[in-house]
């Protein structure tokens, strides 16, 4: 849910990663197996007490990847790859998707480009779990399509499997 995983995600961003999409990218992407089972505050190493505190309250987890898997033909698990067709089938409500402007944040019920957070965006700001409902910080992202430009990395798997317990901004 993005209430969660947005503040989690750019203060990662500013803090862990030190402003670096591309390292943020390789740790969340590129380092992982399968894909993730739970984002935990492990992402949040380096940043300020306070600000761990008001996003966590006050709980610690580590992040989980779903490197544990056994699938039914005893097979090794592959690489999870989210798409507009697989997200159902995944359970996936959220997707993110890194870009060097910012955090797209995309409702896999509405298929198509979401709304962008710069990555300067203080991870304290309150979101909700839909985007009308967050502050006018964010702005509509226009669809790239001249073949010189990179690609964005989309952060498959970003979003956790299922909700925790304990209340979290």
């Amino acid at each position: 849910m993005p209430s969660h995983h947005l503040p989690l995600l750019l203060a990662a961003y500013q803090y862990k990663f030190g402003r670096d999409v591309e390292a943020m990218s390789q740790h969340l992407i590129d380092d992982i197996a399968v894909g993730w089972d739970e984002l935990g505050t492990d992402l949040l190493d380096g940043a300020p007490p306070a600000l761990v505190a008001a996003l966590t309250g006050g709980e610690h987890w580590p992040s989980r990847t779903l490197d544990h898997l056994i699938t039914p033909d005893g097979s090794p698990p592959v690489r999870m790859t989210v798409t507009d067709t697989t997200a159902g089938e995944l359970g996936m409500q959220w997707g993110y998707i890194l870009h060097p402007q910012g955090i797209e944040v995309i409702s896999m019920a509405h298929t198509g480009t979401g709304p962008l957070v710069a990555w300067d965006t203080d991870p304290s700001t309150p979101f909700g779990d839909h985007p009308a409902d967050w502050p006018a910080i964010t702005t509509r992202r226009t669809p790239t399509t001249s073949p010189a430009a990179r690609p964005p990395r989309p952060a498959t798997g970003a979003a956790s499997a299922g909700p925790r317990t304990a209340a979290r901004r």
